[in-house]
């Protein structure tokens, strides 16, 4: 799921210039200083989330580079498990290019009338196949400023599938990763591209390609916006988050994922 920085919460599901100073996922500045955590702790952390999930990936279901483009569009403010419900149904029927324009707009609009903003994710994925069409010979660009020109791709969409399918050590920073980089102290930063720029800079380079996976795992089922797992992280001592949740939470501990 791509989420477009469009609201702020206190309790950290968004963010914005609040006049408190949140804004960083619920934490306010003026308590939590834009630092660095240390080169140590930051080659821990990677190193505990590589070791309980040592090949993450995207939930986004696809099998090919511009499948996996259209379910990233479709994902803006939207689940990948609803995503994943409608390119079940969309992809047997049209997964390539051609095929989407040959189904036009209303019959596009049909297939994903169940997602968030279908009408105007409709209007841009015809416009970016006929574009991939015209001067791409059909197929996804694999460079950023070519990705970045099709209609309803934005850095972070194009971040995804350089990372995801061409392997490309991208970070596409959306809620769960800006939310996990501020409370944590491991990349802390205003913006998205702050925080995607500083991960860049201080992820081991080892670690580099699956970091986006990893972070936003963690965040969408450890460090969650409203009420972080905090007894079953496996981060925990390494965080630098100082209102830690106390006390047992539900669920197995350690891994990244609701399938772990």
């Amino acid at each position: 799921m791509v989420r477009e920085f469009t609201r702020y919460q206190k309790d950290g599901s968004g963010w914005g210039n609040h006049p408190k100073g949140y804004g960083l996922g619920g934490i306010a500045d003026h308590r939590y200083p834009r630092r660095l955590m240390n080169r140590e702790k930051r080659y821990a952390i990677f190193e505990r989330l590589w070791a309980a999930d040592p090949q993450p990936t995207t939930e986004l279901t696809y099998s090919t580079p511009f499948e996996l483009l259209v379910a990233v569009i479709l994902s803006a403010q939207a689940t990948d498990k609803m995503v994943n419900r409608v390119t079940a149904e969309l992809f047997p029927l049209a997964n390539t290019p051609e095929a989407i324009l040959a189904l036009g707009e209303p019959g596009l609009k049909q297939q994903i009338r169940t997602i968030g903003l279908f009408n105007s994710k409709a209007g841009n994925i015809l416009k970016t196949c006929a574009i991939l069409v015209a001067e791409h010979g059909s197929e996804v660009p694999a460079d950023r400023k070519s990705l970045e020109r099709l209609p309803g791709v934005g850095r972070k969409t194009a971040n995804v599938v350089l990372n995801t399918a061409f392997g490309q050590p991208t970070i596409a920073v959306d809620t769960h990763i800006f939310r996990v980089c501020n409370r944590t102290l491991l990349a802390p930063g205003k913006t998205p591209l702050e925080v995607e720029r500083r991960l860049l800079r201080s992820v081991p380079p080892q670690f580099l390609q699956n970091a986006h996976h990893w972070l936003i795992l963690h965040g969408r089922y450890r460090c969650t916006a409203r009420r972080p797992r905090c007894p079953e992280c496996l981060i925990r001592d390494l965080c630098e988050f100082r209102d830690k949740v106390v006390g047992l939470a539900a669920g197995r501990p350690g891994g990244l994922s609701a399938q772990q």
